[in-house]
């Protein structure tokens, strides 16, 4: 869907710059058909009008460069409207765990704070109503007691606070996930093929992880090592994959700005580095039906789709040191 946004919004782009183009011609074709309807005595003489001499073209106002609006109405159509991504990012930002610890951790000390003076407070009240201070020299029995109590209820209450704040400080999140590494751009001849190695990297993880797991019968469908080897493999393979196909968008930044007579052999360059990027895309999906193959014989107990995973985990080792080296 948004591919064929951008395809639409590229249309339209190329349509405004044509028209924008013959806007100087549009403005003098205007101009001649406006003269045919002025009378000659409005033109300053009686004899036949004589042809005018060809006026210039008007300066038209200079229009804003059409890359810029190409990619103004892009961004738009990917939904990356400025003030949209800001207020995207706040949040984000405000939801992150991190965040959300050091706000509990402050509003932790703020309440130990609070209870603190008032144990404080309610323990000097306490002193100097059974002191007698506050009725020369008789102590009140009944405020003291009172004061102490609440002293005993707030300092619990602090108490309960500190080891809140205790406990956050020696708290330790989680390693945030890895964010997806960034796609090409849609114009580039790697985007198509990495996209697909995101939803091949999605549901394999989803199959080994089903691997990992003991089936109803309680047995492994898989050993753990086949499952680590498969996994650990798929990675290196990722990686050289995205080493390809950022070698293709550094070629396609030289061909944009080479001239035009070397600009075939990048071409062909180009093309030949996205065969061999399909071919191990390929690879990679074997790796995925593999698996895929497995987690179905997992319950039956077949042996031959299990050891399939193997055997594409082999095939998909050789590729990705292939690959590395291409890359």
């Amino acid at each position: 869907m948004g591919q064929g946004r951008r395809k639409d919004f590229g249309e339209f782009t190329a349509k405004l710059e044509k028209h924008i183009e013959k806007l100087p011609d549009y403005a003098q074709r205007a101009q001649e058909k406006l003269q045919r309807y002025i009378p000659p005595s409005e033109q300053g003489s009686s004899r036949p009008a004589r042809p005018a001499p060809p006026r210039p073209r008007p300066q038209m106002p200079q229009m804003p460069a059409m890359p810029k609006i190409s990619q103004q109405l892009t961004s738009m159509a990917a939904g990356q409207i400025p003030v949209v991504a800001d207020a995207k990012a706040k949040w984000a930002r405000w939801n992150e765990p991190a965040a959300k610890l050091e706000r509990r951790k402050r509003r932790a000390s703020r309440a130990m704070t609070f209870w603190i003076l008032l144990t404080f407070l309610c323990g000097l009240f306490a002193v100097v109503a059974g002191t007698g201070l506050l009725k020369d020299g008789q102590a009140d029995v009944l405020q003291a007691i009172a004061g102490g109590a609440f002293a005993v209820i707030f300092g619990t209450f602090g108490v309960k606070s500190g080891l809140r704040l205790r406990t956050l400080n020696r708290t330790v999140l989680p390693a945030a996930p890895a964010a997806p590494p960034p796609l090409p751009p849609a114009r580039s001849v790697a985007r198509e093929p990495m996209e697909r190695l995101a939803e091949s990297e999605a549901s394999l993880a989803e199959l080994l992880r089903q691997l990992s797991q003991p089936t109803s019968l309680g047995t492994m469908p898989v050993s753990e090592i086949a499952v680590a080897d498969a996994r650990t493999t798929a990675a290196e393979a990722a990686q050289a994959l995205r080493g390809l196909a950022g070698r293709i968008q550094a070629i396609e930044r030289g061909r944009d700005a080479a001239p035009e007579r070397e600009r075939g052999a990048l071409d062909a360059a180009i093309k030949q580095l996205r065969e061999q990027l399909d071919d191990g895309l390929d690879g990679y999906g074997g790796l995925v039906a593999a698996a895929g193959h497995t987690v179905a014989a997992s319950s039956d107990g077949m042996t031959s789709s299990k050891e399939s995973l193997s055997d594409a985990t082999d095939k998909l080792a050789g590729l990705a040191m292939a690959l590395r080296e291409l890359s």
